[in-house]
């Protein structure tokens, strides 16, 4: 940075870390008592194409493959991993720190609701108070011994992302989108803040790709046609699934069953992204 910054770079020319877009913002240490080897953060350009189920069935996957897992529900205002997995209790504390709550196949998951009152008290919070909730997540609960944390991201490229990628030492990330054309421009928008924030894409997962009719076994594309090859193919990175509609995941995340999803049709992603982080 030069000498006599005035911290103005519409009227300067230097070449500095604020010009290029990388982060002088130290990394926030994960609760002492704890370690986390990889952090996946799951995200997408807008609400509604399944991110939370995907982090769900992509950590019980995960767990199956005998990792220790968590999930740290980044999505404030709009928690649901905790219904997801059928945890309904609160949060205890201890002297390490907060401790997150255990799904039945011992996913560690922490999230707001198992902070608040209820379940559907709102969140009236503004954005600086939120991203210190998240930073929280991180800094004061304990975790254990984490092979993977998942980071369930509320939709969008607010300050929550921006906290994330600044705070926390993200791996990778995972981009979850759906088949309809308007959502490429959107899922652009995320993958271009992931280059922004020199942060590497693992890959991108559509969701509601197909209906395939239990009777004739063909294969309807409710929502048109896909466009995640081409988006894939100009962003330089790989589908790692294209996941049909089928009600019985619906049905089982409303009854907080997600681990006992069969198939769970991200297992073979859960061994892709495992054999790309491990290689770090």
């Amino acid at each position: 940075m030069a000498e006599e910054c005035t911290h103005d770079c519409s009227s300067c020319g230097a070449s500095c870390s604020s010009r290029t877009g990388e982060s002088v913002i130290p990394k926030e240490p994960v609760n002492q008592s704890s370690t986390v080897k990889h952090v996946i953060a799951v995200m997408s350009g807008k609400g509604g194409v399944g991110k939370s189920m995907v982090t769900a069935s992509l950590a019980t996957a995960m767990a199956k493959l005998g990792y220790q897992v968590g999930v740290l529900d980044a999505d404030i205002t709009g928690p649901s991993i905790p219904k997801s997995f059928g945890i309904h209790e609160k949060a205890m504390g201890s002297e390490e720190g907060i401790l997150p709550a255990v799904t039945k196949t011992g996913v560690k998951i922490m999230s707001l609701n198992l902070l608040t009152e209820n379940e559907t008290d709102p969140v009236v919070w503004r954005g600086p108070v939120i991203a210190g909730v998240v930073k929280q997540f991180w800094t004061d609960v304990f975790w254990g011994d984490i092979d993977y944390m998942f980071v369930d991201m509320p939709p969008g490229t607010g300050d929550v992302p921006l906290t994330v990628f600044q705070s926390l030492p993200v791996d990778g990330i995972l981009v979850v989108t759906s088949p309809q054309d308007l959502v490429s421009m959107i899922v652009a928008k995320a993958l271009n803040m992931a280059e922004l924030m020199h942060v590497p894409v693992l890959g991108l997962i559509e969701n509601y790709s197909y209906f395939q009719c239990p009777d004739c076994g063909k294969r309807h594309k409710i929502f048109g046609d896909s466009h995640i090859a081409e988006v894939a193919q100009e962003f330089r990175v790989p589908v790692l699934a294209q996941l049909p509609i089928d009600p019985a995941i619906a049905g089982a995340v409303d009854a907080g069953c997600v681990e006992n999803i069969e198939p769970n049709y991200l297992a073979d992603t859960a061994k892709i992204v495992a054999l790309v982080t491990d290689r770090k």
